[in-house]
């Protein structure tokens, strides 16, 4: 689950992180009581949608003129934005955050992300922010600074000294960033957070460090223990077919291809998309059913495969272990026959009872193809697709 920018720097500000003076504008009418509270000359003005790239597409501005904060507001609020980061839809933007405008000295990155190779906290710092941090490591990679923490995902003396002499902070400095490293850290741990980013974390005119913006990933596995957090989920930034399918317990990821995927096990899913693109085709989905496959699970997987336009056939491929391949044959031919399915339907079932699982698909008499070899199974499909 992601956060906007200002409810991240609302938990900053809550953890003691230097953050800019803000208000929020949700309607045109907030105009007026946001700008007499900030009370200041100059206001940054940004749009709010969980996506990057806001200010070459026009969804920041720099102004003086409360004038111009309307007309950003009258062109955003109730519209969607759209940036290299979103399709050609965009986001929808229901809320815009006035804030004041910070005088800039440089710009530096700092980020907290989980590392899995390593299975611990990644701290990760460079004194170019502001730009892409996977440019900066690609073409700058001494200018990447990296600590990982240790089980009690406590940062070492040592540790901070680093990554400030890596940001080439001055004395005073090294004193703030001790401090916001440690709550920012704290803030990872507590909230059951995958990725914070702040890019750029300034030094403004007066030498004083300030998080200019934030992005925060949560782990939504953690999500059933951080009531506050989920209460913040702004489910109009979610793709609406991966949203329904996790309502029913569905892992899907919607993608640009044809051939839609139906398939029991992320790693079996993942090998499956594969053999998909190694046949000449593209898969239109990632869509992992999980282990209890039964008819109603079948049927809502179905019914959100089919609702992508681009889909032209589809390709079922279940490893029948604990599930029996017989019983996720019923719910295909139930399923199909509920909905009315009118594209090509490849199935490709392997394990428990597969043999009865053939017959009950061939009795059908749908619009099925059933293969016992994933290679030609997806073959199949991706013809069918053409």
């Amino acid at each position: 689950m992601n956060l906007h920018e200002y409810q991240a720097k609302f938990l900053f500000k809550d953890y003691g992180l230097p953050v800019s003076k803000s208000e929020l504008i949700f309607h045109e009418s907030d105009i007026d009581q946001a700008v007499s509270k900030l009370n200041v000359d100059s206001f940054v003005v940004k749009a709010q949608v969980h996506a990057g790239g806001r200010g070459k597409a026009g969804g920041v501005i720099l102004t003086k003129k409360k004038e111009e904060i309307r007309d950003f507001c009258q062109k955003w609020l109730g519209t969607n934005l759209v940036t290299y980061q979103t399709d050609e839809k965009g986001q929808p933007v229901s809320c815009i955050l006035l804030e004041e405008c910070t005088d800039i000295e440089t710009e530096l990155y700092l980020g907290l992300v989980i590392d899995r190779s390593s299975r611990s906290i990644a701290v990760i710092a460079s004194p170019d922010g502001g730009v892409d941090i996977e440019s900066v490591a690609e073409n700058s990679p001494e200018k990447i600074f990296k600590v990982f923490l240790d089980s009690t995902n406590k940062i070492k003396e040592e540790e901070i000294k680093k990554l400030s002499e890596g940001l080439q902070l001055n004395q005073s400095q090294n004193l703030e960033f001790s401090s916001l490293i440690k709550n920012l850290i704290k803030l990872f741990v507590d909230k059951d957070f995958s990725l914070i980013e702040i890019n750029p974390l300034v030094i403004d005119n007066s030498g004083k460090l300030n998080c200019l913006d934030g992005k925060i990933n949560v782990d939504g596995n953690a999500l059933y223990r951080q009531e506050a957090i989920n209460g913040m989920r702004d489910e109009s930034q979610e793709d609406a077919l991966e949203l329904d399918a996790s309502k029913w317990g569905l892992n899907y990821v919607t993608l640009d291809g044809t051939v839609g995927c139906m398939v029991n096990g992320a790693g079996l899913a993942m090998g499956t998309m594969d053999i998909i693109k190694l046949s000449g085709g593209f898969p239109a989905n990632f869509l992992d059913v999980g282990g209890a496959v039964n008819r109603e699970s079948v049927t809502e997987a179905f019914k959100i495969i089919v609702s992508d336009s681009k889909v032209k056939s589809i390709l079922i491929n279940i490893f029948g272990g604990i599930v029996r391949c017989d019983i996720v044959a019923e719910g295909i031919v139930s399923a199909m026959q509920d909905i009315g399915i009118q594209i090509p339907v490849v199935v490709r079932l392997k394990g428990n009872n597969s043999d009865i699982a053939k017959k009950i698909l061939e009795k059908s008499k749908l619009n099925i193809f059933s293969e016992t070899d994933l290679t030609l199974a997806a073959k199949k499909a991706v013809d069918l697709s053409k």
